[in-house]
């Protein structure tokens, strides 16, 4: 089972994020807050990993729709191609926040990503998803951990995903009630930024 891991969201304990950064660095799964609803998340440097997320949630590596979660804007010319001005602008408008800009993808793409020819970046406005990555070093990859219930799309309450995924992750954080409202999807690849999901980010920023 899962270790189930406390930490504020004002002041996470560095401590415990070492050791979550450890387990990562191991090849470990997590469960981690962010601004928007919990991800399923792990080291973007360990295909085992990433190939571990994909079979949990039932799609081929190649073809996941999976999140970079990022620290800063330091991370993106690592994994995409040189950006126009005004797009860079929307992006430092618009992050940390509540939404995941699909962009063109570089040539040094990690392992398990190669082919692709976007990537979704995600700078979540949480101090404890983004502290994890500023101490691993590089981002998480990451996917929402969805319900099968008709009813309620995401789980909200911490001990509730620890009891159905504890399991299948080897850290579940306890970040406080998660938000039950997924990012905002705006692709950028285009001359024209083009909504794919409206979430909890407001249109306004575009």
């Amino acid at each position: 089972m899962a270790e189930f891991i406390k930490l504020y969201n004002e002041n996470p304990n560095q401590k415990e994020i070492d050791k979550v950064v450890n387990i990562l660095k191991k090849g470990g799964l997590i469960i981690y807050p962010t601004d928007t609803v919990y991800g399923l998340g792990c080291d973007i440097t360990n295909t085992k990993a990433l190939e571990k997320i994909a079979r949990i949630k039932g799609v081929k590596l190649e073809k996941a729709n999976f999140s970079f979660v990022c620290n800063d804007l330091s991370h993106l010319s690592d994994y995409i191609k040189q950006i126009d001005s005004p797009t860079f602008k929307l992006l430092k408008r618009a992050l940390p926040g509540p939404y995941t800009f699909i962009l063109p993808g570089s040539n040094n793409l990690p392992k398990g990503f190669k082919k692709r020819k976007t990537v979704g970046i995600r700078i979540p406005d949480n101090n404890i998803a983004r502290t994890l990555v500023s101490t691993l070093g590089n981002p998480i990859v990451s996917t929402s951990i969805r319900d099968e219930d008709d009813i309620l799309e995401y789980t909200t309450d911490p001990e509730l995903i620890y009891e159905k995924w504890g399991n299948l992750v080897d850290v579940v954080i306890d970040g406080g009630y998660g938000d039950n409202y997924a990012s905002t999807i705006i692709d950028l690849t285009d001359s024209e930024p083009e909504v794919i999901r409206e979430g909890k980010g407001s249109l306004d920023i575009l």
